[in-house]
């Protein structure tokens, strides 16, 4: 029983370690970046991964916030990202619903098609999609963005929401059915209201995963008016030189949002996608 205890305690020891480890490399860029946002240009050609500045330069923050358009940014950001998880998410539902809930020859299929989405990369479109948008007159305008935010979000939604309404008892749409409730009642009174795990999941997740997005965001954008929170970092870059720790200041201050909404609902992030995922 000792030796079985003790290799119990290597073990666990083991795995705290490794465990701390990981915790340590995912959080260093974050601290890098928080460390050179407090530094001068000057300090930040200095050998070490960090810096100890001699005196923190909390101006840089300021500067980043009043010169980089950073309200106006910051606004076309969370607009346009609050706008792709809304639909996102409506179009999830009733997908989701009528892939798993309708019976129709091609459900399989058209179930199928969406979710093979997942394998194509955001940034494979961006030539098509400009040509497209050009023809279009789109190009510099919210649904530039909007329309692949939405297209390349709506694939991981589909698969979280429907492997989550296959675990929802059908009888009870059957005695909403029996009381008269219509189909679209239904999905908003009794389907919508039990997958709030998986609709929390689905709107953090798609809300991150665009908010940094910027390739695509340069390609299509050429003025002021839709860019969005990247944007911010290039207008401290010059012809021949460039003030690197107010980018740096920018980058910490883009990511903050997202920082702030990981820790205060990871809880919802894991619980969804474990059930989605068990569920489905």
């Amino acid at each position: 029983m000792k030796v079985e205890n003790k290799k119990l305690t290597v073990g666990s020891l083991l795995g705290w370690f490794v465990l701390i480890a990981f915790a340590v490399i995912q959080i260093f860029p974050l601290v890098w970046l928080v460390d050179f946002s407090l530094a001068s240009n000057n300090e930040m050609f200095t050998n070490g991964l960090l810096i100890i500045p001699k005196v923190f330069r909390f101006d840089n923050y300021v500067t980043a916030f009043t010169d980089g358009h950073f309200l106006q940014y910051f606004r076309n950001s969370l607009l346009i990202n609050v706008l792709a998880v809304v639909i996102v998410l409506f179009i999830s539902i009733i997908t989701a619903f009528a892939c798993t809930r309708m019976h129709w020859k091609l459900s399989g299929l058209v179930k199928t098609i969406i979710l093979l989405g997942m394998m194509i990369p955001i940034h494979a479109t961006l030539l098509p999609n400009y040509m497209i948008y050009d023809k279009l007159h789109l190009t510099d305008t919210i649904w530039a963005l909007l329309i692949p935010y939405v297209a390349f979000s709506l694939p991981q939604g589909l698969f979280l929401t429907s492997s989550f309404m296959e675990s929802i008892p059908k009888e009870l749409e059957e005695a909403a059915l029996i009381d008269g409730c219509g189909i679209y009642r239904i999905i908003a009174i009794i389907i919508t209201p039990l997958m709030k795990s998986s609709m929390s999941t689905v709107a953090i997740m798609t809300f991150l995963n665009n908010w940094n997005e910027f390739m695509m965001a340069s390609t299509y954008l050429s003025s002021p008016k839709w860019k969005t929170l990247p944007f911010s970092v290039l207008e401290f870059t010059g012809m021949y030189a460039s003030n690197y720790s107010v980018q740096f200041a920018v980058m910490a201050l883009t990511a903050a949002p997202m920082v702030v909404i990981y820790i205060l609902l990871n809880k919802h992030i894991t619980k969804g996608v474990a059930m989605g995922a068990v569920k489905g």
